[in-house]
């Protein structure tokens, strides 16, 4: 088969256009083509007024040789490519070594674990939280009633951070063997909709993904892994060899049990500090690694859906519309839209008690009546945490502690319109904008709980991104605060073997070592990370 990309129909196209537009496109009678099958659509409306629908098709041909040979020099017209997974090692007939152990059960370690077990290395995932549903009432808790368990809530958990988000799987990691797509067949077979599949920008959202979670847990149990919950590690097993660095012999719980293995995979999510602080003490190789601070800004998704497509917006093949921005800032900042959720909500995201994180989530039907966004600017650590490799958290901690209070030392949220932040007021009531965090938002002023830097970025790049979307700079739009954990302010320094620079055994993977960003890409690097630690094991 060949595959075609770049295909463009009109967005109200009836579904004999299609073959009808691949023949055209490829010079070739009806008889030619002998079947297709869609692979992916997007869309383009750049041109409001003729929105297209954007296809890539697996096309089989009677003459598929000579189609190439017309098309070489078209990088649309290639031959399909293998998509299918292979592992790349099994674990031998009644293998009973020593069970590899997964640190985390969010994105990056659920796949871990998943590739694992399917090899048939029987692994142990350990996780500070609890199962899916408890854990859900628990972030309920602090949404409802302003109760945080700090064992329990957005960031730890079954399903991890992910979990309690936009659900968006896509990326921008390269991937030429194709992993994104094991890690969505896997989600289908999960219970996920078929069309993330071929969907340019999927995303499945809250409650599809807990289900989901479930789904694949009882099939690694089924596999002969093992789960278990409320075991926060809190010391590695180290020996020390003769040229300096360390190997690892297990893990100690914070219960005081001890898990003896050779082969850790460390996932433990962008907002586990206490683990970054005990690897730092242990002199696991750790730096600091730039990562972004700001709000979420919040719109009417009509008013984005009317900007993204006009007369078109609400149309049913484009759904809730999406935007991404950027711009570089005279103080040499840029400010970016981060993690945008149309039709979601805000989300409280603390780990840590006396401190206000904010997330953006929304389910799979993007229905709520806000579009929300991070509003962020870049940060690094030369610049603006020069401390050592922990000083990023710290960082982080100041400023979601200044959010606490602005917000009223409750949990509550703060919040400024973004018409009186312009103006360099504080915000005393809302306006058309009703913010969509809970427990609640208190209005006041946002420089109480941002650097510097960042409110004067936000000051000029605010109106350039109002000429770029319509009413982006409403005076009622919201902004609440404080956005911290767009990535991990940590890198745990691996090697091309995926393991530790100087402790062997110890494999950092995902977004907390500071090797992936969102869903799709901490679930291909668990897979990669599984792959090392298999190949490791069967080679001993």
């Amino acid at each position: 088969m060949l595959r075609l990309s770049g295909l463009k129909l009109p967005l109200d196209h009836p579904a004999e256009a299609m073959p009808v537009a691949i023949c055209d496109r490829l010079g070739l009678a009806p008889q030619e083509l002998l079947s297709h099958v869609v692979v992916r659509r997007g869309n383009d409306a750049r041109r409001k007024n003729a929105i297209q629908l954007v296809y890539t098709v697996d096309v089989e041909l009677a003459d598929e040789a000579g189609v190439m040979e017309r098309f070489a020099r078209d990088h649309d017209v290639r031959p399909r490519p293998d998509t299918d997974y292979k592992f790349v090692a099994r674990a031998p007939a009644g293998w009973s070594g020593k069970r590899p152990v997964v640190i985390g059960a969010g994105p990056c370690g659920l796949f871990a674990g998943l590739i694992l077990a399917q090899m048939g290395f029987r692994p142990i995932i350990l996780d500070r939280g609890k199962v899916v549903r408890e854990r859900t009432k628990d972030t309920w808790g602090l949404w409802r009633r302003a109760e945080l368990n700090p064992d329990s809530n957005v960031q730890f958990g079954e399903g991890g951070a992910g979990t309690f988000s936009d659900g968006k799987l896509y990326c921008r990691v390269k991937d030429p063997r194709f992993l994104g797509r094991k890690v969505l067949e896997e989600f289908v077979a999960a219970g996920a909709p078929d069309n993330i599949l071929t969907e340019a920008h999927p995303h499945i959202g809250t409650f599809r993904l807990v289900s989901m979670v479930e789904a694949m847990r009882r099939q690694i149990e089924g596999l002969g892994g093992e789960y278990r919950w409320q075991h926060r590690v809190d010391e590695l097993e180290l020996e020390r060899r003769g040229d300096g660095t360390q190997t690892l012999r297990g893990v100690h719980l914070a219960d005081g049990g001890f898990i003896e293995t050779d082969h850790v995979v460390l996932a433990v999510g962008h907002s586990a500090r206490p683990t970054f602080e005990m690897l730092h003490r242990r002199g696991v190789h750790i730096e600091a690694k730039p990562f972004s601070i700001g709000v979420r800004i919040e719109h009417p998704q009509s008013w984005i859906d009317r900007a993204r497509y006009g007369n078109c917006a609400g149309h049913p093949a484009l759904g809730a519309a999406a935007y991404s921005l950027a711009h570089h800032c005279a103080n040499e900042r840029t400010v970016y839209s981060f993690c945008m959720c149309p039709g979601g909500r805000v989300v409280a995201a603390t780990s840590e008690e006396g401190r206000v994180v904010t997330n953006g989530m929304s389910q799979y039907s993007r229905a709520e009546f806000n579009a929300n966004s991070g509003l962020v600017v870049g940060i690094d650590p030369e610049r603006d945490y020069p401390g050592g490799p922990l000083a990023g958290i710290e960082l982080q901690r100041h400023w979601e502690s200044m959010a606490f209070v602005a917000g009223g030392a409750s949990y509550h949220a703060p919040g400024q319109k973004v018409g009186d932040f312009l103006a360099g007021r504080a915000s005393t009531q809302l306006g058309e904008v009703v913010p969509s965090y809970k427990p609640g938002v208190t209005m006041t002023d946002l420089s109480r709980c941002l650097p510097a830097f960042v409110l004067e970025a936000f000051h000029e790049a605010i109106p350039v991104f109002g000429r770029q979307i319509a009413n982006y700079d409403h005076p009622d739009a919201v902004m609440t605060g404080v956005e911290t954990r767009t990535s991990s302010p940590i890198r745990i320094s691996r090697g091309k073997d995926f393991q530790s620079l100087n402790v062997a055994g110890l494999y950092p993977a995902g977004e907390g070592a500071g090797y992936a960003g969102g869903i799709l890409s901490a679930a291909i690097d668990g897979i990669k990370v599984a792959e090392a630690v298999g190949l490791g094991i069967a080679a001993n």
